[in-house]
């Protein structure tokens, strides 16, 4: 095929028909040979009517179609140019296209021309190769290049017309193609390839469309590109093939700007999925291996694992710089050979090291091809690196600073090795795109490093370390911090000792995580524990509780932010008497008590549910039920029992299976209770009390009901002071005969009703005395002249502490000794 005559018309409108861009082919009279279904839609023209007619034609302008019909008369110098210029529209309007014209070279150096149009109008170029341009339209110039390379091969495959634009994309010469099938051109696999396919194009006729390739000559191409090309038959007017038109487009830039932002997605993906740094800095390695660089290491200052501050400053000059702990490693090697250091192992920077300048300047380092001659920083490292660099082929180094609201976290290392290319500017620019996103993760994670470790304080202060349930019951438990994710919550338990042998058991949960769950915990437990020294029933507690939580919030409160000032929490309050055996619960949106009974059968307590805390919606109601001896109370927090894959009932039911064992230990019980829950990581804090209850029998407590008369207060003197002596303490004789007569003479005073009198011996000895009146004593501070008002003064001075607390049917007055007298 060497030349355009008539019989290729129907070749070129075939071919260019089913390209995919707004395209001309122009024979070298100037002669439209050649259109595109874009062409068609961008100007109006079918190929029937331009094809076989002069292109000056299509412009609009008289001076412009008298100045491309000189330019074609004079053999098209030069080969390459572009410009804005006026083109007719078949309907009649003018329309502004820029055009991009390149000449396509055959035997003997013939011209023939590919055209492209756009509509988008540039600043004209300049002229690419010095030629004169005085016969093109004074609107178009040279470009440097254009995008499309075109190949056109007769039936033998051999290259009749080529652009040159197609040499400065496959590397191979003008003068080596021509006459040439493509592997005598360049022998290799992958020309035979593309030859079998384009043997396929010619048999069928079907094109072939978006085939990658690779530059055959390299060293003539800048660098390693990818290319696509599309393959057509060229048909004679009797539908015979002619021979293949090619049209390639470099696609690497585009490619690799896909490939970019590819990784950069999934960059927000794989980058910090936990908030452990350590394993923020392996996530940077792995993504960028291989896909950037063939090893990478990520190194952090020793104090950012800790959540403490980042490195303040360097070390002295001349000395190594111990700060860093290897966080992240990844190679394309297996073993990751090249590095000097394991992961999680302390790493030392040598002061030729170019990480020194990065840390210093807080700039990256970017060095493609380093040199290793004498003097270089290559050469000055260590003898070890220095192998580890030669041994492996190491050849092209970023090292990117990983740095955040000013602070140094550390530096990834990116290095490339063996055949692969040198880095390129674009891929420095990648790199400091992902190590910012690890230094938001790792910043993030730094500070909720630093927010956990005051909260677990905090809350590790709070919660009780010696809690006893002295001799109303044995107590155990467990508390589990939520998971590093989802931070410390607001979990607390209680063991208040009670007067009377009485113990007060307490679980509550502050919703949240972070310091200010940690920090609303500790307030409640404040709160509870003033309120519990009240001796105030369950339901009266979790009320004042209720409006202490109301009031807080209040006070803290923006008007600004009405909104933003919250606190919610469930609380569970439960007093157990050993003497009675009874136990008092009452709950503000808490999971109910788990009993297990002596026998090891489990129940969940029937308590009414009451609102959380700090709502103020219902009334607090309080159950009271008789425990047998060594039966076990189970209070938990909703950690314990409930997922989010599971309902809560589910929960309770796991928990009750743990515990429904008779006579195991408390600890033995914790253990199987929190062994049962789901293998992973709690989501929340998980929090178990458990207490075995004690009982009280007639040999440690006495009772009398005595009636209201004066004339009982020395009987009831001699009632205690038999007991005392029953129980072996007589040296406490003298001072309990006087706090019962004191606290009987009282009752009988003040009071209304009979009087009931309790001695209690148990880690101390307490004298309660109740009667049916709702007043409450006043201890007072009378003066010298007055006669009376001195009761529970002298009371409180012979008991160790002394109290009031109402009961079902009146009040009672309990005073407190020591069973051994202090120091």
């Amino acid at each position: 095929m060497t030349g355009m005559t008539g019989s290729t018309l129907t070749a070129a409108r075939t071919a260019f028909q089913a390209i995919d861009e707004a395209m001309a082919l122009i024979d070298a009279e100037g002669t439209v040979v050649g259109w595109t279904q874009s062409a068609q839609q961008l100007v109006g023209y079918q190929a029937a009517e331009v094809v076989g007619r002069s292109a000056a034609l299509l412009l609009a302008a008289a001076e412009d179609r008298a100045k491309a019909s000189a330019f074609s008369e004079t053999g098209g110098s030069p080969r390459r140019w572009s410009g804005v210029t006026r083109v007719r529209h078949r309907d009649g309007h003018g329309i502004d296209l820029r055009l991009g014209v390149q000449s396509l070279i055959g035997p003997g150096r013939r011209a023939r021309w590919v055209v492209t149009a756009t509509e988008h109008a540039t600043v004209p170029s300049r002229v690419a190769d010095g030629s004169v341009t005085a016969s093109l339209p004074v609107s178009l110039r040279l470009p440097d290049n254009l995008p499309l390379g075109v190949v056109i091969r007769d039936t033998g495959l051999r290259c009749t017309w080529v652009n040159d634009t197609q040499g400065f994309k496959d590397g191979i010469p003008l003068e080596q193609r021509l006459g040439r099938t493509l592997s005598e051109a360049a022998p290799g696999t992958e020309a035979e390839t593309l030859e079998g396919l384009m043997r396929q194009v010619l048999e069928s006729g079907v094109p072939a469309t978006k085939v990658e390739y690779r530059p055959f000559a390299t060293a003539r191409v800048r660098a390693e590109r990818t290319l696509v090309a599309s393959y057509f038959r060229l048909d004679d007017a009797h539908g015979r093939a002619l021979g293949v038109c090619v049209v390639s487009v470099d696609v690497t830039d585009s490619r690799r700007a896909r490939e970019r932002l590819a990784i950069l997605g999934e960059a927000s993906t794989r980058i910090g999925t936990t908030l452990d740094v350590m394993r923020t800095g392996q996530e940077l390695a792995d993504l960028a291996v291989p896909s950037l660089a063939d090893f990478v290491a990520v190194d952090l200052a020793e104090s950012v694992p800790l959540g403490e501050e980042p490195l303040p400053r360097l070390g002295p000059e001349g000395r190594d710089i111990s700060a860093f702990r290897r966080a992240g490693l990844a190679s394309v090697r297996q073993e990751v050979p090249e590095s000097l250091f394991a992961r999680g192992e302390q790493v030392s920077v040598p002061p030729a090291s170019p990480v020194n300048d990065v840390l210093r300047s807080g700039k990256s380092h970017f060095e493609p091809m380093p040199g290793t001659a004498p003097g270089t920083w290559v050469s000055r490292q260590p003898p070890a690196r220095v192998r580890k660099i030669h041994d492996h082929r190491m050849h092209s180094f970023m090292i990117v600073p990983i740095h955040a609201r000013g602070a140094v976290l550390g530096v990834a290392q990116f290095v490339r090795a063996g055949d692969s290319p040198p880095f390129e500017r674009d891929d420095l620019l990648l790199a400091e795109e992902l190590v910012s996103w690890a230094a938001l993760c790792l910043d993030n994670a730094r500070q909720y490093a630093r927010e956990r470790a005051a909260a677990l304080t905090l809350q590790r202060h709070l919660l009780p370390h010696r809690a006893t349930g002295g001799s109303a019951a044995d107590v155990a438990w467990r508390y589990l911090p939520a998971d590093d994710h989802h931070g410390v919550g607001g979990d607390w338990f209680d063991v208040i000792p009670l007067p009377g042998a009485r113990v007060a058991l307490v679980v509550g949960d502050v919703v949240g995580h972070g310091i200010n769950a940690a920090a609303g915990m500790g307030r409640l437990r404040t709160a509870v524990r003033t309120l519990a020294d009240m001796d105030l029933p369950p339901d009266e507690l979790l009320a004042h509780l209720d409006d202490l939580v109301i009031r807080h919030l209040a006070e803290d409160a923006n008007p600004l932010d009405p909104a933003g000032a919250t606190m919610a929490a469930t609380c569970l309050y439960a007093v157990y008497d050993p003497v009675t055996r009874h136990c008092t619960m009452a709950r503000a949106g808490h999971p109910p008590p788990a009993i297990v009974d002596p026998h090891g059968g489990v129940t969940f307590a029937d308590l009414p549910p009451g609102a959380p805390l700090g709502l103020g919606l219902v009334a607090f109601e309080s159950v009271e039920m008789e425990l047998p001896e060594a039966s076990v109370l189970a209070l938990y927090t909703d950690g314990l029992v409930e997922t989010r894959d599971q309902d809560i009932d589910v929960g309770m039911d796991r928990l009750g299976t743990a515990l429904a064992r008779a006579g195991r230990p408390l600890e033995e019980m914790c253990a199987s209770a929190v062994d049962a829950l789901p293998a992973r990581a709690p989501s929340d804090d998980v929090t178990l009390l458990l207490a075995r209850t004690r009982s009280l029998g007639p040999g440690q407590a006495a009772t009398w009901r005595l009636p209201a008369d004066p004339a009982v207060v020395s009987h009831a003197r001699a009632l205690a002071t038999r007991q005392l002596a029953e129980w072996e303490l007589e040296h406490l004789a003298e001072s309990t005969e006087l706090i019962v007569c004191e606290l009987v003479t009282n009752a009988i005073r003040h009071g209304s009703g009979t009087i009931g009198l309790r001695l209690i011996r148990h880690e101390a000895l307490t004298c309660e005395v109740s009667d049916a009146g709702n007043s409450r004593p006043r201890l007072r501070h009378p003066r010298t002249t007055e006669e009376n008002g001195r009761g529970l003064l002298l009371v409180s001075q012979l008991s160790h502490r002394w109290g009031t607390r109402c009961t079902p049917d009146g009040k009672l007055i309990w005073a407190e000794q020591q069973l051994t007298p202090g120091p």
